[in-house]
């Protein structure tokens, strides 16, 4: 393993060839500018730190300050670039394990914290930045959410270490009456409760699936065929602007199919 905190703080060293980050935030969100493909794009991670000033957040978790945080950041780079034809790529580098829980947490409104991020986000990739989101670890509930699935195109390491839900198995398991053990039997029938990446891509939510045998110590072979990926992404979101064929996967015909009658009858 690397000396770094996590894949998210490794990925983004890697992709930006070690670019200073930037000053002035919470240690938690690292924020670099680097060339892909000819252009300066602006990468972002939340990442460890053992000196949070909220424990919860202590491992990587997005809480309170990681969400505005992120808000500003996008917000910054949105306002930076208004008068720009073309805008900067932003990529989100994600290996976030859950959002902060905590009584201070709640009390000090984490869920307008995230939903800033969120909406910065969101905000960013209608005003014409292609925002691509790096999946190289854990992207678990509210983390996820304020931090990368607001993205117009996912990419994600093909690795067991990556995992995609909505909360943690423990959780999960506690909220739906089962045990770990039932629950993870109930996954291998039910795509949309499994963890593994594999059957998340089922989803339709993956531009690209990557085959990374080094993810935690990566080769230079590996590092120019990620960039190389995030430059195809840039450059799909450039033609084809929104979120891609995310109904296109076989196991969101449903999806598909209301949405299509709902068009009908409106």
């Amino acid at each position: 393993m690397s000396a770094h905190n996590s894949r998210g703080e490794l990925w983004l060293s890697q992709l930006t060839g070690g670019a200073a980050s930037h000053t002035g935030l919470c240690p938690s969100v690292q924020v670099a500018d680097a060339e892909l493909n000819g252009e300066t794009a602006r990468f972002i991670a939340v990442v460890p730190d053992a000196h949070n000033r909220y424990p919860r957040a202590a491992q990587g978790e997005v809480g309170l300050l990681e969400g505005w945080t992120l808000a500003k950041v996008v917000q910054e780079t949105i306002a930076e670039d208004a008068a720009n034809a073309v805008k900067r790529p932003i990529i989100a580098v994600i290996d976030v394990p859950s959002q902060a829980y905590g009584r201070r947490e709640e009390g000090f409104g984490i869920h307008q914290a995230l939903a800033g991020a969120t909406g910065a986000y969101a905000q960013a990739r209608l005003a014409g930045h292609p925002v691509i989101g790096l999946i190289v670890g854990k992207a678990m509930s509210g983390a996820f959410l304020a931090h990368g699935y607001q993205a117009n195109r996912l990419i994600a390491f093909n690795d067991p270490a990556v995992q995609v839900h909505a909360m943690g198995k423990a959780s999960a398991a506690r909220i739906t009456l089962r045990t770990v053990e039932a629950l993870e039997k109930l996954a291998a029938s039910v795509p949309p409760m499994a963890y593994d990446i594999g059957n998340y891509a089922t989803l339709g939510l993956l531009s690209s699936l990557l085959d990374i045998t080094h993810p935690d110590a990566p080769t230079a072979e590996e590092i120019t065929r990620v960039k190389a990926t995030l430059a195809e992404a840039i450059d799909d979101t450039r033609r084809v602007p929104g979120r891609g064929s995310r109904l296109a996967a076989p196991n969101r015909q449903s999806s598909a199919l209301v949405r299509e009658r709902l068009r009908a009858s409106w």
